[in-house]
């Protein structure tokens, strides 16, 4: 099986990391960064764009890369790659209106680095890339829902 690329923006605004719930049905309390699967043929940036738009209404400018975390579920082989870019929002604001096209993103919502703690995200060092404006790498961990 081949490894899956995706793009997910981290975005701090105010001190508050964006963060989205991305399982239908809210099915999971696991948040994460906002983005997807990349297509073939069109730029990280591009995708991340795009991504960002669908589940948040937001348009962003996409900045350097922060982190990369990779996954696996081992029982089905799938692995994904993660390329996390710094990002700031140039149009929107997040509203409990705005629909996911895909109706993934059921949820999205802003948080400090105190919050943060109390909830459970993935990755790992998301918050501490996101507020101490660290690199990070997370190696290979398995997938959790």
């Amino acid at each position: 099986m081949s490894i899956r690329i995706a793009t997910r923006a981290v975005i701090v605004q105010d001190q508050r990391l964006l963060l989205v719930n991305a399982f239908p049905g809210e099915q999971s309390d696991l948040w994460c960064a906002p983005g997807g699967g990349a297509e073939a043929g069109t730029s990280l940036p591009e995708n991340l764009q795009r991504e960002v738009y669908e589940e948040t209404g937001l348009r962003i400018r996409v900045g350097p890369p922060c982190l990369v975390n990779e996954f696996h579920e081992p029982k089905s082989g799938f692995h994904q790659v993660e390329i996390f870019f710094r990002c700031t929002i140039v149009e929107g604001e997040i509203c409990d209106s705005w629909q996911d096209p895909e109706a993934v993103v059921n949820r999205r919502r802003f948080v400090s680095a105190q919050e943060i703690t109390g909830l459970r995200v993935k990755p790992d060092s998301l918050a501490h890339v996101a507020f101490a404006r660290g690199m990070g790498y997370d190696p290979l961990e398995t997938l959790v829902r």
